[in-house]
């Protein structure tokens, strides 16, 4: 295959004097690694961050969550855990860069799992790598916006969603100095909210519940990887678009939690079914912060269309990204129909693979209408699901490939190893911490759903596997 040294050798050569320069790194790596280039590769570092950032929309994952933040641990649970939550997701980020400037292909994590497995175990650690994570992703925030991306979805919303989040996040910090009555720093910075009427009064417990609000948000930045066929350099600016788009939003993130909390005065009541906007505790915050300055609250209204937007581009971004997994996934024969998804049209676009990424989404949504239960089962197969995949090939890259792992341009160097452990050790207990029960007494309603619905995932990828699987998939198969 030859070093990465020779190969930018080669391609800053030039075959006679005036000739032009052969292939951009991402592009020729592609070949190298058994490819063709099918898709348009007209993304730029900033268009490939855009599309991670847009999915991760700290707008979208803490508004939605905020009830959670306040319920358990209150500010403190929300400013601190971020910070924790934080630190220990840009390790798994830069796991996952190191891998990608390696590997940079469509097929994202499922491919890394191939390549780091081995041989022998190639087949199955990508099978179950790229189910994971192709499931995770079609439920991430599934129920958000399923409606409005039927008529967008093939277009390039990164950039402007990138920008919309930045906008609209910056405006809600803003929120505070509208408001006739503030928190104190003290409230913001100590206060600590144990009354969660969930029957729970240890306090490390509330807070380690209250990092899912967090983790919840800090997902989908392996978009980045997905979208390295269609990015220039991909093998450097991959890299750079996972971690810029995961350091960024843990900046605008926490930004946003500290603000919107100087807004919060009365927890209890915002948390209650009988305030204006039926216990959603950040609307609430936007209505009375408008109401009690200007005698209405317009100007709440419009901050709820602003994190409304955001989780339209938020949508359409996460099937921009899931519908390149199908692509790659297809390519490589592991889909049923595979033939039908993997194809390209005249705008080098997976078209059916995105109508089959928004179609399947849309089901799923309507599954857990009226059902909170439901709704609860598939946010936890996307966090839990998502952060099992990426564990995946860092696992394989610390252990059967710690000797063997040929590193990119971007790299980890002596401390990659580390690195990964720590990633892989975090993944563990976050998928230990977010399947604990969250109320006592635990009963049909109370009950975490967690593990089932992540233990029905493994076990039905499993039986496909053992049923069907493992007579035809021989793991990514190249096509040059």
């Amino acid at each position: 295959m030859g070093s990465f040294q020779d190969r930018n050798i080669i391609l800053t050569s030039h075959v006679a004097k005036n000739e032009a320069p052969l292939l951009d790194s991402g592009h020729a790596r592609l070949n190298q690694l058994g490819y063709k280039q099918e898709l348009k590769r007209d993304l730029s570092v900033l268009s490939n961050f855009a599309f991670s950032f847009s999915i991760i929309s700290v707008l979208t994952g803490i508004t939605t969550l905020y009830n959670t933040g306040l319920n358990y641990g209150g500010p403190v649970s929300m400013v601190y855990g971020w910070l924790v939550a934080c630190f220990f997701t840009m390790v798994v980020a830069l796991s996952m860069a190191e891998i990608c400037s390696s590997y940079p292909t469509s097929g994202g994590l499922y491919y890394w799992s191939a390549k780091l497995a081995g041989p022998s175990w190639a087949p199955f650690a990508s099978w179950i790598t790229g189910w994971f994570n192709i499931v995770g992703q079609v439920f991430m925030r599934m129920g958000s916006d399923n409606k409005c991306r039927l008529f967008t979805c093939t277009t390039s919303p990164g950039q402007l969603g990138a920008a919309w989040n930045f906008l609209g996040v910056f405006l809600m910090i803003l929120i505070p100095s509208v408001a006739t009555e503030r928190a104190s720093a003290s409230f913001v910075f100590t206060n600590f909210n144990t009354d969660n009427g969930a029957g729970i009064s240890s306090r490390p417990y509330i807070f380690l519940i209250g990092l899912l609000m967090s983790q919840y948000t800090l997902t989908g930045y392996d978009s980045s990887a997905h979208m390295t066929e269609e990015t220039k350099d991909a093998d450097i600016n991959g890299p750079r678009g996972i971690i810029s788009a995961v350091g960024i939003s843990v900046i605008v993130g926490w930004g946003y939690i500290i603000g919107i909390s100087f807004a919060v005065t009365d927890i209890p009541y915002l948390l209650s079914e009988n305030n204006d906007a039926g216990g959603y505790a950040i609307a609430e915050v936007f209505y009375l912060v408008f109401k009690r300055r200007y005698g209405n609250g317009v100007g709440g209204i419009i901050c709820l269309v602003i994190v409304a937007v955001a989780i339209f581009f938020s949508g359409m971004s996460s099937i921009t990204s899931n519908s390149r997994m199908a692509y790659a996934f297809s390519r490589d024969g592991a889909m049923p129909l595979s033939s039908l998804w993997h194809k390209v049209n005249k705008q080098e676009v997976p078209i059916n693979a995105v109508w089959l990424s928004v179609i399947i989404s849309f089901c799923m949504a309507l599954t857990s209408l009226g059902s909170i239960v439901a709704f609860d089962a598939m946010v936890s197969i996307a966090t839990i699901g998502l952060y099992i995949a990426y564990a995946l090939p860092i696992f394989f890259r610390v252990t059967l490939a710690q000797k063997r792992f040929v590193q990119g341009p971007f790299n980890l160097g002596r401390y990659g190893i580390i690195v990964g452990w720590i990633a892989v050790l975090w993944v563990v207990t976050i998928s230990v911490l977010f399947s604990l029960p969250v109320s006592y007494p635990i009963t049909l309603e109370t009950l975490n759903y967690t593990p089932v619905a992540v233990g029905i995932l493994l076990i039905l990828v499993i039986l496909y596997w053992v049923v069907s699987g493992r007579f035809w998939f021989k793991g990514p198969v190249t096509n040059i």
